[in-house]
């Protein structure tokens, strides 16, 4: 734990500084890296409870929850709010650090820390408030992001802003794995470089514009279904946003062989063409030699597919045992 010394009307005050810590994916990881090998290493991390993970339903760790134990930090994994705030309510902290928890977290969580309870957020806020601001940024096309230090208060990424630092998206073919992974590094340190400054006052948060607001609502497994009337370059960010969960997906209504019929199929990677095959949107066709389907405006090449119940392919590799895909209809 630290020591904080603050000057307030010429006396010195000290104060231990005792941080709670609550995140549970991967992109809250970097942050606890950072902090846990600097001054500011937290008292107690808080993460979601352990889940069954694959096929074989293998109760998993949260990732948070690896690195805490990799530096001796005690994880508390509350099933329930009443169970987060009574567990924070026994630790005292007097800074609530917060990257990606996964629950909103209650409002006599919120009013238990001296210096209150900062959040990253993976956007320039109040743009992409929500549960899925990457998926956001890639969806609509955002040529630039960044993160957000905000202090929570009761609403959905509504505080005020302590600090922004802007983020460049280089690719126009970036993933969502990709960018939370430059997101996560960079919201880390932009969380240890703003807390000296903080904790001694010297940061006014700025309240948010709200009629600049943007939502990033909860992802659900039915997003993923492709709408062949939108066009291909809507079609080509929906699969680099939804990689890997839930996944971009269509199905094969009339495809043959019949132990595949009305299977579905999973786009993993494409491109985008501005050439049309004359089709109906959703007809597979050839655009010289590469599997293509035709869109509501252009055509989205397929570069790695997985047919339900196999394993994914490339394009080429798929096309040499499924040829009868051709001119087939996808919906």
């Amino acid at each position: 734990m630290l020591d904080i010394i603050h000057q307030d009307n010429n006396n010195v005050n000290s104060n231990v500084l005792k941080i709670a810590f609550l995140g549970t994916p991967d992109f809250a990881v970097p942050a606890l890296d950072k902090l846990a090998q600097s001054d500011y290493k937290p008292a107690a991390v808080f993460c979601a409870p352990d889940k069954p993970i694959g096929r074989k339903q293998v109760l998993t760790p949260p990732p948070i929850k690896i690195v805490a134990q990799q530096y001796n930090i005690p994880v508390y994994q509350p099933a329930t709010k009443q169970e987060l705030t009574q567990q924070i309510a026994e630790l005292k902290p007097n800074l609530i650090l917060s990257a990606a928890y996964g629950i909103i977290v209650p409002k006599e969580v919120l009013d238990a820390p001296k210096y209150g309870c900062l959040n990253i957020h993976p956007s320039l806020l109040p743009r992409w408030r929500g549960a899925s601001p990457i998926q956001a940024t890639i969806l609509a096309g955002d040529a630039a992001t960044g993160v957000s230090i905000f202090k929570m208060d009761e609403g959905i990424d509504t505080g005020p802003i302590i600090k922004s630092s802007k983020f460049k998206v280089q690719s126009s073919k970036i993933t969502t794995p990709e960018l939370t992974k430059d997101l996560a590094g960079l919201g880390a340190q932009l969380l240890l470089d703003v807390l000296p400054d903080y904790l001694a006052g010297k940061i006014a948060p700025m309240p948010q514009d709200d009629s600049r607001a943007t939502y990033a609502p909860q992802i659900k497994k039915e997003d993923g279904k492709i709408d062949w009337q939108k066009s291909a370059t809507e079609i080509d960010r929906q699969i680099r946003a939804f990689t890997p969960w839930p996944g971009t997906y269509a199905t094969l209504p009339n495809y043959s062989p019949s132990e595949v019929e009305g299977s579905k199929i999973k786009f993993i990677k494409a491109s985008t063409s501005e050439k049309e095959g004359g089709q109906q949107p959703g007809k597979v066709y050839l655009i010289d030699d590469r599997l293509a389907v035709q869109t509501g405006s252009g055509s989205l090449i397929i570069e790695e597919l997985q047919l339900e119940g196999s394993k994914a392919l490339t394009a080429t590799d798929f096309l040499r045992g499924h040829q009868e895909i051709i001119d087939q209809a996808l919906t």
